[in-house]
């Protein structure tokens, strides 16, 4: 037999910039939605990096309407002399080389993020464009990349009197899964670095939908707990607070106690998230634990209390923020989600445990509450373990200890098996008859299952409906979980698609989040998604999920079968119809959102006043134009600041009354042209739509697309499920159960913090910080189903 052909020639050697294409998921985690905006991390790091080393104020980021991101500082600016050993600029060294980076030594950056020389370069070489703009020595430098790849050498386009740099970029949508940069991660972690820098201002500005964040946090991190701690008692008012830099590294540690029966510790490391922690948290659970203890002979304790009293026990309810800088940081990978230096915790423990030695001697009454609540803790804990011993099973396939109204599935390897968790009898019984039996279980669930959020672990552990869940479930809670005992490998929630499907699948989100959190973490945990409506027409019948679905469903039937004449005979058909009805939507959605946001008196203060994009860019047209606002506007003052990323003017209105800001710049004026944007279209009315054999007259322009849509839903027969239960076992088998058809929503925590945080505002006893977020998030809703 001859042997194949393999030689020399056979070896091919991918180096850099043409690896990180091919295997982007080393660098980067992955090419999904979490490597998408590790992108804009890497970017944001080297300019907080800038603000670290005692130069950058100010720390800009936007999010552009074509999916690109800028980011710009107002920093040193990245060198642009060349390179002595290399002959190209430095610049251009940093975005195209692995490896080039000013981070290795301590003698331009002492304490950095970036470490690897690898951030830039990565992002150039996994977006499809990206463009960097240096402001040095009076000169505005500038070169574009394709794909990692320089379109012309770096050249001065212009003078400035800036300094600092910014880049442009575009993630390649070739390599990524998603291109699409969430408002909601990049807030909240702009928001976050803003709590950690109290010396630098942040601004976030999404020009897709016209929102802007700016941050500064003087007190820093102290108030980064307070944030944290919203909606939880607090058990003293006071934040306590330790700053000290020891043998080269910077701790700084924030913290207080609420009556919650948690523990929430956020750790950083030079600005970047621990998210796994690592040693530096280690040595603050280890120093406030023996500061704690050393102190105990100031209260009175019983012997066994103060044997019974863990470090567990110590924890409950205190919320913390542990920061370090530190010079040399060994992190697990790339993506740095660990800190593994063992000196850290050495000197993060010492410097806890001395200055909480000393302030407990000086708060006595303060380390009393503390202790006390640790005491009230062990003895719930104890009073917990012995309801959990109620719920423990033997072993995850012994069928003796499973609640009566489990049906179980045949098949008995965990990894095929799948457990629906059914809100209500009715549904429970369609379930249990149009499952397949072989693989999935199904345990209905009797009503609202307890809030955990409110109660205790032995009231927890001792209420029905939660002991049925967890013996199904078959793995345990809490500490003991063993996900080696877990019976099913899809834990799968089906509630009804209405108001209170939504609550019963909170609740159950709120247990798992708090109780079981490995399950999710793992990938176990699944919400099922039934659909909202079904369509028939003629013998095509369709499930669709929501009225984002539906309206998208329609929208295709007016596409095929519509047509638009206007005034003039211009007919408008298939996607010269679809690009009209979407610029329609898209224009009264923005029109709407402004009317909303900023008020109908603004909108028609600066119709009247005629204040265009044009004027913002001009100083003297802005001035001549303010007095004529102020008497249109007599319960604002308006200031005016120059917005350097536009190059325009922004004018600042705030609220006499309310002392609510209102800023106008270029991005909302381009929304002002609701009213102009049909003549852009060429529409005469009336105009004259058809669909089918049905047709309408139409005299303004806000009736098209809905007259469109009512002729559409006319076309089709509509039925809106209440619940699961209106669906007969066939139908949800159909829909929502048959893994050929059905859509599944996996659940991950995306940052444990804000998950804290926002199930302790909506799940918790305070009332009014759900209040609050009620009435911030009021004017967002879409759909609601009352």
């Amino acid at each position: 037999m001859e042997m194949e052909r393999y030689q020399a020639e056979d070896i091919k050697a991918v180096t850099g910039l043409e690896h990180v294409r091919l295997r982007p998921s080393m660098y980067i985690g992955d090419v999904g939605e979490r490597g998408l905006h590790h992108l804009l991390w890497e970017i944001l790091d080297n300019a907080v990096d800038e603000h670290v080393a005692g130069y950058a104020k100010n720390i800009s980021v936007v999010i552009h309407e074509d999916g690109s991101v800028s980011v710009e500082d107002d920093g040193r600016g990245i060198p642009v002399d060349l390179h002595p050993d290399t002959g190209i600029p430095a610049v251009q060294m940093v975005f195209t080389m692995l490896g080039a980076g000013g981070k290795f030594d301590k003698k331009v950056y002492r304490y950095s993020g970036g470490l690897h020389g690898v951030g830039a370069s990565v992002v150039n070489a996994l977006s499809e464009w990206l463009a960097v703009e240096v402001y040095r020595d009076g000169k505005i430098h500038r070169q574009e990349y394709s794909r990692g790849e320089p379109l012309y050498p770096l050249k001065v386009i212009g003078s400035t009197i800036k300094r600092g740099t910014k880049v442009t970029f575009k993630p390649d949508a070739d390599i990524f899964e998603t291109t699409k940069i969430k408002l909601d991660l990049v807030e909240r972690r702009v928001r976050e670095l803003a709590y950690l820098n109290p010396d630098c201002t942040f601004r976030l500005l999404d020009e897709r939908i016209g929102k802007e964040f700016v941050y500064k946090f003087d007190k820093g991190i102290e108030e980064l707990v307070k944030f944290l701690s919203t909606g939880k008692e607090p058990l003293f008012d006071q934040v306590i607070r330790i700053r000290e830099e020891r043998e080269g590294v910077d701790v700084d540690v924030a913290f207080l106690y609420t009556k919650d029966y948690r523990e929430l510790v956020e750790s950083f490391v030079n600005n970047i998230k621990t998210v796994e922690g690592g040693t530096h948290i280690t040595g603050f659970r280890s120093g406030l634990t023996k500061a704690v203890m050393r102190s105990l002979q100031i209260i009175k304790l019983q012997k066994e209390l103060k044997e019974a009293i863990t470090g567990e026990d110590l924890r409950e309810g205190l919320v913390a923020v542990v920061s370090c800088k530190v010079p040399e940081p060994q992190f697990e990978g790339q993506t740095k989600t660990k800190l593994g230096n063992q000196n850290v915790k050495s000197i993060v423990e010492s410097v806890v445990y001395e200055h909480l030695s000393e302030y407990f001697e000086e708060n006595k009454e303060i380390y009393r509450k503390i202790v006390e609540k640790a005491v009230e803790a062990a003895l719930a804990r104890e009073a917990a373990k012995k309801a959990k011993e109620l719920v423990r099973r033997k072993s995850p396939l012994e069928d003796t200890t499973l609640p009566g109204k489990l049906a179980d599935c045949s098949e008995k390897d965990p990894q095929k098996c799948e457990l629906f968790i059914v809100e209500g009898e009715s549904a429970g019984g369609s379930a249990k008859q149009g499952r397949d039996r072989r693989t999935q279980a199904i345990l209905p669930l009797r009503g609202k299952i307890l809030n955990v959020e409110k109660a205790r672990l032995d009231k927890v552990f001792s209420n029905e409906e939660i002991k049925a869940i967890v013996s199904s479930i078959g793995c345990g809670i809490g500490d003991e979980l063993d996900l080696s005992k877990l019976r099913y490998h899809k834990v799968i929630l089906m509630t009804d698609a209405d108001v209170d499907g939504s609550h019963i699948r909170t609740l159950l989100l709120t247990f798992f989040y708090r109780y079981m959190p490995k399950l999710i973490e793992a990938g176990h945990l699944y919400i099922a998604q039934p659909p909202l409506y079904r369509l028939k027409k003629g013998k095509t019948v369709l499930y669709l999920k929501d009225d984002r679905e539906l309206e998208n469903t329609l929208m295709e039937y007016i596409k095929n079968q519509g047509t638009l004449i206007d005034a003039q005979g211009r007919k408008y058909q298939d996607e010269e119809l679809m690009k009209l009805l979407k610029n329609l939507r898209e224009f009264e959605e923005n029109y709407k959102y402004l009317i909303r946001r900023k008020g109908e008196d603004v909108l028609s203060a600066l119709q009247h006043v005629k204040l265009s994009e044009e004027d913002l860019r001009d100083e003297k047209a802005v001035e001549k134009k303010l007095s004529l606002l102020r008497e249109n506007l007599p319960e604002y003052t308006i200031e005016t600041k120059y917005d350097h990323i536009n190059s325009a003017y922004d004018l600042i209105l705030t609220d006499t009354k309310t002392g609510k800001c209102v800023i106008i710049d270029v991005d909302f004026l381009s929304s002002l042209a609701y009213k102009s944007v049909f003549s852009d279209l060429e529409l005469q009315l009336p105009v004259t739509i058809g669909l089918e054999k049905k047709s309408r007259t139409l005299h303004h322009v806000h009736q098209i697309l809905s007259s469109f849509m009512e002729l559409a839903k006319e076309s089709f027969e509509v039925q809106r499920y209440k619940g699961l239960g209106e669906m007969n076992p066939e139908q949800l088998w159909e829909t929502t159960m048959n893994p050929a058809t059905r859509r599944l929503l996996k659940i991950s925590i995306e940052d444990a913090a804000e998950a804290d945080r926002i199930f302790t505002i909506l799940m918790g006893e305070d009332v009014e910080p759900r209040r609050e977020f009620i009435e911030t998030y009021a004017r967002e809703v879409r759909n609601l189903d009352v």
